[in-house]
Formats: C-alpha cells, structure tokens, sequence
C-alpha cells in the first residue's frame, strides 16, 4: 500500500525575479546603480521599470532586460557579460527558472568629479 501525499503547489511573484536579478547585478564590480528604464506607454505595464529591471516569464522561460549604470574606467563589455551570467545563475539556482536572455543596456558612466 503506497501512499501519496500532496504538499500543495508554490508560488513566485514577479517581484522576486526581480529583486533577484537586480540584486545580482550590484554585486558586479564594475555595476554602480540600476538606470531607470526609459519612457514610452508599454513603461507604465512593465514590472520593475523603475528598478532598472524588466522581467517576463513566458513559457516557463525568464526574459530579463537590465539597465544599468557603470563606474568609471571598467570593460564595459566584460561587466555586461558578468552580469549576465551572474543573474542567469542567480535566477536559474534561486527560483529553478531557466532564462531565455539577459539583456544589458548600458544608460550611463557615473564619473567622479
């Protein structure tokens, strides 16, 4: 006699995969802040645009698209490619969602004056 037991189901806001994702891109040396995202209609139905973050998930899929600003004197192309792998991996262990893209667009240099 086998028996089955439910532990019911679990579920994940929005604003977790966001706060993961933004989370994950600070810790980048090189990242200094998260850059709003810029205008336009679709802004105001898009979650986490004022995090510097836009996150969907279709298909079982998350696509992420991050707007950050750099520090000064860093690689600008090897900090994109850290945070994309640092937020692929933080998304994909923390939440067990695979990512379909990480998208870096890079608003700004802060240069110290």
């Amino acid at each position: 006699m086998s028996e089955e037991y439910s532990f019911g189901k679990t579920t994940i806001a929005p604003e977790v995969l966001i706060t993961i994702a933004r989370m994950s891109a600070l810790s980048v040396e090189g990242v200094s802040r998260l850059a709003p995202i810029p205008g336009g209609l679709g802004r105001v139905f898009k979650r986490g645009t004022n995090e510097g973050v836009r996150a969907e998930i279709e298909d079982g899929l998350a696509y992420l698209d991050l707007y950050l600003v750099l520090k000064q004197d860093v690689n600008v192309r090897e900090i994109g490619r850290q945070v994309q792998q640092m937020v692929s991996r933080s998304v994909s262990e923390m939440l067990g969602i695979e990512v379909g893209h990480v998208n870096i667009h890079i608003e700004d240099i802060d240069y110290e004056v």
